[in-house]
């Protein structure tokens, strides 16, 4: 049994939205030809999805394959599965060129949900979070604040955000200040 946690240690917060650690979670860091036959089945194989277009998200069952650069993906797959899942990756790629990395334990994973999620990251980030120019599906690399960041948006309206984990507790009293009520904007409403 791991002893693994997270930097939040499951950290949850509710204002104007939800903030909350997601929990652990396997991610590998996946370089390579992603045109290539050999990444594209890798990636099916690792999460059972596709590899997705450029500054795009796709999710799945437990997975996720996120657009990081045109040569970069970053694959989600539950905690206690990311060493055979990098080891298929690796049997599958080898002999290519590619590098794939579990980075599970370096990333803070959170969620941020409810009715003022988009103003909350607006007032952080310098993207167009508007209905129309951030849909479900997106992915964006940005700055939040002071710290690098990446995020994307569901079906459902949640946004998944992840950073660093060595900024993790800035991160999250970041978007707890963001969500105060009383500082709403009204920018979406």
């Amino acid at each position: 049994m791991s002893n693994a946690v997270t930097a939040l240690n499951g950290a949850n917060y509710q204002g104007l939205a939800t903030i909350a650690d997601q929990g652990l979670t396997g991610m590998i860091t996946l370089r390579g030809d992603l045109a290539s036959a050999g990444i594209k089945a890798a990636v099916k194989s690792a999460t059972g999805l596709d590899v997705p277009a450029q500054r795009q998200a796709l999710m799945g069952q437990g997975t996720a394959a996120l657009w990081m650069s045109p040569d970069e993906l970053l694959l989600l797959c539950p905690y206690a599965e990311v060493g055979e899942r990098l080891a298929g990756i690796e049997s599958a790629l080898k002999g290519q060129h590619f590098l794939a990395v579990n980075v599970s334990d370096a990333r803070t994973f959170l969620r941020i949900s409810g009715k003022g999620a988009r103003e909350v990251l607006a007032k952080l980030c310098p993207v167009d979070l508007s209905p129309e120019g951030f849909t479900p599906g997106m992915f964006r690399r940005t700055r939040m604040a002071q710290v690098p960041a990446a995020f994307w948006l569901d079906e459902t309206g949640t946004f998944h955000l992840i950073c660093f984990r060595s900024v993790a507790d800035y991160a999250f009293e970041l978007l707890k200040v963001s969500a105060q009520p009383g500082g709403e904007v009204g920018l979406y409403a």
